[in-house]
């Protein structure tokens, strides 16, 4: 009896499980490794937005209010460096994009004293402005990194506050006028009944009257 193809088909079936094994185990390793890569990104972005929001909120307040302010810068910069260290390389040019704009920002508001050197209302929306742009930018950026099934947002998804041409809804339309409702038409052939009028008669002496 010939021991050779039985052998061979041995050891080829045991060469097959091994190598799915292998394959199988390599691939199962992909996917959970870009499953908590995933998580570590949006874990960093959300942190990123949450101290954007909170900074700007609080400084917009205090110059409008007139009063002092305490913010965190450290929680900031750690933010931003988590954040880059995980997103894709578009995202992270997009990241870096983001802190140059806020940083105008900072630079004309921060640097003023909100309780005897605040910025108006204008000036603060006029100082935002390149940091709203490119938060717009980060975000899209990031959406287009998670898959294809994200479009684009036209609108800000928190953190950026004032009036921007960037991020806002487009105008609605005008609600179309409410149509005039017709004049009754009289049926043909019907003639218009004549108005009563009523005589205008004054009274005389003693109660008589005169036409």
């Amino acid at each position: 009896m010939e021991l050779t193809p039985v052998i061979v088909t041995t050891l080829g079936g045991a060469f097959s499980a091994t190598l799915g094994v292998l394959v199988g185990g390599a691939v199962t390793r992909r996917v959970q490794e870009r499953h908590w890569l995933r998580d570590r990104q949006l874990q960093a972005y959300q942190e990123l937005f949450a101290q954007y929001s909170r900074f700007m909120m609080a400084l917009r307040r205090a110059h409008l209010d007139r009063r002092g302010t305490d913010v965190d810068w450290a929680a900031w910069s750690a933010a931003l460096t988590a954040a880059s260290l995980v997103a894709p390389l578009e995202v992270a040019r997009a990241i870096d994009r983001f802190a140059k704009a806020v940083a105008i920002f900072l630079g004309k508001v921060a640097t003023r004293d909100p309780a005897t050197d605040p910025v108006d209302e204008k000036g603060l929306d006029e100082a935002s402005r390149p940091a709203a742009a490119a938060h717009l930018a980060l975000l899209n950026a990031i959406r287009r990194s998670l898959g294809r099934a994200l479009e684009d947002v036209p609108f800000y998804l928190g953190g950026t506050v004032g009036d921007h041409p960037e991020g806002s809804y487009p105008a609605t339309a005008e609600t179309p006028r409410t149509a005039k409702t017709p004049e009754t038409t009289q049926t043909p052939g019907t003639a218009k009944a004549p108005e009563t009028t009523q005589t205008q008669e004054s009274a005389g002496p003693q109660g008589k009257t005169v036409a």
